[in-house]
């Protein structure tokens, strides 16, 4: 294992761990969250907020597993600190499930699950944070250790963000962290094994750039993929900007050791996915960014997604970036203040036709009578790019979707488009983690060659996966996928 060194690293701060032997590993690695290597994708949902064990916002996760129909809520996995074979014990305010992320870490043709519980205390440290990896198998997950944060004494709230995937080009998977502190963003390097010492790793301090993260807020966002075509995963990376609170979003290639000496800005926002619209070969960037103008200056009003279109240099410079907001012509609805479109995003094949689709959250968008009760329209990919011909806005009022919306339900605060049946078209998943005064909700909706369908929508709270709705868990506030 190369051990890359940060220029921008404060000395001694990393050191080179020593490898074990990897374990035995499958032909083709599984691809992220099939946890169980049957083909079909499973939807791992993070309630932070749930009380454990007595244990108020421990926080908890429940993997609800796919089949030939989809989602099936009754065959279902419930994970907690308190869990057998789980690292650690459930804590009060250890927000178990704030993040997560996917990849076959072990190379064993089982997808691998990345947790992050940001409020975990670690060695009398208060909110240090921990991130634990859940193992897949032939029947599920099971078993878990805790991922080794290198930086331990200069970084907080590690897990805050989580993301996997081969980001150096080696062949070989990483984890990306994010954090607070001085090194907010952490690479651990595999191969990972159940036992035994981790490989090395690297952090980087943005203190010296000219437009840095702020180290209080630090890290909160991560997403990956192959936008440059090569084979290997970029990292987007997503945080605040030093003295104020305004988005700030860059383009990280973890093959480069000094990395924060390239770092390629993209249009700021809160969230983003990554996945190839037009169908080239490079991936591309979808980043949400919900705020009004008078609080982020790259906001819009109500919201607004921006598309940058993948190239061989991480972004297609011949294509300018893509702004699309509800007052974009044939897109459902009207930019108003305050529907946070943008909130959430993710990036699938909807209809197979092989180009990525586009959700897109508006956790704030007020109907009718009820404020932020919440919203989702659906774009699709196509040769040219991103299109709103065809575009769908999905409520809690829309026939055939089970429930009714109600006032703060934010229906739309997470998206996720994974195939879960098997038939090579990704199911839309919503969540709604103000659903019922905090308990949290998803929906679930089946696609067809024309887009996700409502009939035969199945919707589940924390207490269909296992998880209590003593206080305000917020099942869905992070979406695996």
């Amino acid at each position: 294992m190369t051990y890359r060194r940060l220029a921008v690293l404060l000395a001694a701060s990393l050191t080179p761990l020593a490898l074990t032997a990897p374990a035995a590993q499958a032909a083709t690695p599984a691809k992220p969250y099939d946890f169980n290597g049957d083909g079909r994708a499973d939807l791992a949902i993070g309630a932070p907020a749930a009380t454990v064990g007595g244990k108020a916002r421990a926080g908890a996760v429940s993997v609800v597993y796919g089949g030939a129909s989809g989602l099936k809520p009754s065959s279902y996995k419930l994970i907690t600190q308190n869990s057998a074979a789980i690292p650690d014990t459930a804590e009060t305010d250890d927000a178990f499930g704030s993040s997560l992320a996917s990849a076959d870490l072990n190379r064993d043709g089982y997808a691998d699950l990345v947790v992050g519980a940001p409020g975990e205390d670690v060695d009398g440290d208060t909110n240090d944070g921990t991130i634990v990896i859940v193992w897949g198998s032939k029947s599920g997950l099971s078993g878990g250790r805790t991922l080794v944060n290198h930086n331990q004494r200069e970084n907080d709230r590690y897990g805050k963000a989580v993301a996997a995937g081969d980001f150096t080009g080696d062949g070989m998977p990483e984890i990306a962290t994010g954090s607070t502190g001085l090194f907010g963003l952490n690479f651990v390097s595999g191969p990972f094994t159940k036992t035994g010492a981790f490989g090395g790793g690297n952090g980087g301090s943005f203190s010296s750039i000219t437009r840095p993260y702020s180290e209080s807020y630090g890290i909160e966002y991560l997403s990956a993929g192959d936008v440059t075509g090569r084979g290997f995963a970029g990292l987007i990376v997503h945080g605040r900007q030093e003295g104020t609170d305004d988005a700030v979003t860059t383009l990280v290639d973890g093959r480069i050791g000094n990395f924060v000496d390239w770092l390629l800005y993209m249009p700021s926002g809160y969230v983003s996915a990554v996945g190839d619209i037009d169908g080239d070969g490079y991936a591309d960037i979808a980043v949400g960014n919900h705020r009004e103008t008078s609080t982020d200056p790259a906001g819009a009003k109500g919201g607004k997604v921006t598309i940058r279109y993948g190239g061989p240099d991480g972004v297609d410079t011949r294509r300018a970036p893509l702004a699309v907001t509800q007052d974009t012509p044939g897109v459902p609805g009207t930019a108003e203040t305050g529907d946070a479109f943008g909130s959430a995003v993710s990036l699938g094949d909807i209809n197979g036709d092989g180009y990525a689709d586009l959700a897109i959250g508006a956790s704030g968008e007020s109907t009718g009578a009820a404020a932020t009760t919440g919203s989702v329209t659906v774009l699709y990919g196509s040769a040219a790019g991103l299109t709103t011909k065809a575009a769908t806005t999905y409520t809690q009022n829309t026939a055939g979707i089970p429930d009714t919306e109600e006032k703060s339900d934010r229906f739309g605060g997470r998206t996720s488009l994974l195939d879960h049946s098997g038939d090579r078209r990704a199911e839309l998943s919503v969540s709604a983690p103000g659903e019922n005064s905090g308990d949290g909700a998803v929906w679930s909706l089946r696609v067809t060659p024309t887009g996700p369908a409502t009939t035969g929508a199945v919707s589940f709270g924390p207490s269909s996966t296992g998880i209590t709705t003593s206080g305000t868990p917020g099942y869905g506030s992070a979406l695996g996928g």
